[in-house]
């Protein structure tokens, strides 16, 4: 069970912080954190439940969010000199059969096609769950020299896997990602690309959504279906548990070999291509949320939120519609600054309403603008992760708005980063492991890297290896020798390895 923290972080334990946690409408994370997350997207207007089975349907706040997203990515992408590509959502069954970890790996996810119209097709289609093996069939007709190398290349879309307990923006049926392929002459410029872009959603969520990740290489029982090595960066979330928010591959030739994507080299003779596959899906959603939201609901990371200000008009009926012309000519001002802003101009909603609505959106800062604040050339501003107020003359609140987000953004991080750091324990017995797993921690261990004893703790105490932190990752890269945890023999990695309970 968590302790209620306040918004610096300290812990709190009153009748008065549920109380206001009421008046949201949420239930306070401390209560029931997977009631807290399901009203916060629902509540917030990030998505709501789908007729069909298993997904979701995201609303305008949500869906600004993922283009916000989309955006900074795809200018990343670009930038290290990725193309964009295209490619149909259905695949013919025989391509996810041509690669044995592959099919064996996303069988029971698969969603099949079998007829279209009346007519039963010879061959069935799945829905994509992915997209090596299309790839692959094309690359094989485009690839002919060295010279055409490498390929690199992405897509944006969703794809179809089969979830039995569904939970928006975790785990739906259908989920909304892009993935990323490329193709090398060889295996030290395709690890490359999977080291380049694991760093590059390591700074996108460091920069960006201030949310501090663990880079790390899988173990072999949590690889990729078909890939030589998985790499991930695992966030904590306030509950303790773990949220794989992307993942690099190095696919070595596997996928070239089963769809013949090969190549002439320097030297005239014929080689199979190496190629990766990487990927952020609508998980990071999750993330943000279960990451930076308190009792009262969200707290966005002012770089992503689709608002970053919002300005409430605060009058009379007799001159209300004054009011919110003057919030409109507050907005421009800040929005000349590049500052995402919207003026809350609903009539007949008080302004405690207002105030409670946009801290359950997790609007990073709200500005008050009244007929005395007016004159007297004032406005109160707030921050979304302080209760305080501040009265400030209106020229130097918007001058300072890019400093106040980017300090808002400064603080989710440590926020984050030292609850990360609180809960990751150092652990060499194996009863202590199962009760700080219990806990709702993350227990770093050594461990033997036998897939029945990883499989074993998995049965003991519901927790997964989330990865080996990489030499250079910023959290938890220190060497060390030991020996496992359950079993007691040597470590396989060198270092401790990251268990927790994941989502």
């Amino acid at each position: 069970m968590m302790c209620k923290m306040t918004k610096d972080g300290g812990k709190k334990d009153n009748k008065a912080q549920d109380k206001k946690a009421q008046q949201y409408g949420v239930t306070p994370q401390s209560a029931d954190f997977n009631d807290w997350y399901n009203e916060v997207v629902k509540k917030a207007d990030l998505a709501d439940n789908s007729p069909v089975a298993g997904t979701m349907v995201v609303r305008p706040y949500g869906s600004a969010l993922w283009e916000n997203i989309q955006r900074w990515l795809d200018d990343r992408f670009k930038a290290t000199g990725h193309e964009s590509l295209i490619f149909p959502t259905l695949i013919p069954m025989g391509f996810i059969m041509k690669e044995a970890d592959h099919v064996e790996g996303f069988a029971p996810e698969l969603f099949t096609v079998s007829k279209i119209g009346t007519e039963e097709l010879a061959e069935p289609y799945v829905m994509r769950p992915t997209s090596e093996t299309i790839i692959g069939h094309m690359w094989s007709g485009w690839l002919n020299s060295y010279r055409d190398l490498p390929f690199l290349h992405y897509q944006w879309g969703s794809v179809f896997r089969a979830e039995m307990r569904t939970k928006a923006f975790l785990r739906t049926s259908e989920f909304y990602w892009h993935e990323g392929h490329t193709a090398h002459a060889d295996e030290a410029e395709a690890r490359a690309e999977v080291g380049q872009m694991l760093d590059i959603y390591h700074e996108f969520c460091r920069d960006v959504l201030a949310l501090p990740v663990v880079r790390g290489e899988k173990t072999a029982s949590e690889r990729f279906a078909g890939a030589v090595a998985t790499y991930s960066i695992e966030g904590m979330m306030r509950d303790g548990k773990a949220l794989q928010s992307g993942t690099s591959h190095y696919l070595g030739q596997n996928f070239s070999k089963a769809f013949d994507v090969k190549y002439q080299t320097r030297e005239q003779k014929e080689e199979y291509a190496h190629t990766t596959s990487w990927a952020i899906s609508s998980r990071i959603i999750g993330a943000i949320i279960m990451t930076h939201g308190d009792d009262f609901g969200l707290m966005m990371p002012p770089r992503i939120a689709p608002i970053q200000v919002v300005v409430i008009p605060v009058g009379r009926k007799d001159n209300f519609d004054e009011m919110c012309a003057e919030g409109e000519k507050l907005a421009q001002e800040l929005r000349a600054q590049g500052i995402r802003v919207k003026v809350d101009k609903r009539d007949g909603v008080t302004n405690g309403f207002k105030y409670n609505d946009w801290e359950l959106k997790g609007v990073p800062v709200r500005i008050e603008l009244g007929p005395r604040d007016l004159e007297s050339g004032v406005v109160v501003v707030k921050n979304r992760n302080s209760d305080e107020k501040e009265t400030l003359a209106r020229a130097d609140a918007v001058a300072g708005m890019p400093a106040r987000l980017d300090a808002i953004h400064d603080w989710l991080y440590k926020r984050a980063e030292d609850f990360m750091r609180s809960h990751t324990l150092e652990v060499d017995d194996y009863e202590t492991f199962k009760q700080k797993i219990e806990e709702g921690n993350w227990v770093r261990a050594y461990h033997c890297g036998d897939a029945d004893c990883e499989k074993q703790i998995k049965e003991d105490t519901k927790a997964t290896t989330r990865n080996v932190p990489l030499d250079d990752a910023e959290f938890f890269a220190e060497k060390g020798e030991g020996v496992c945890v359950r079993c007691g023999k040597p470590s396989a990695y060198g270092k401790r390895v990251i268990f927790g309970r994941q989502y």
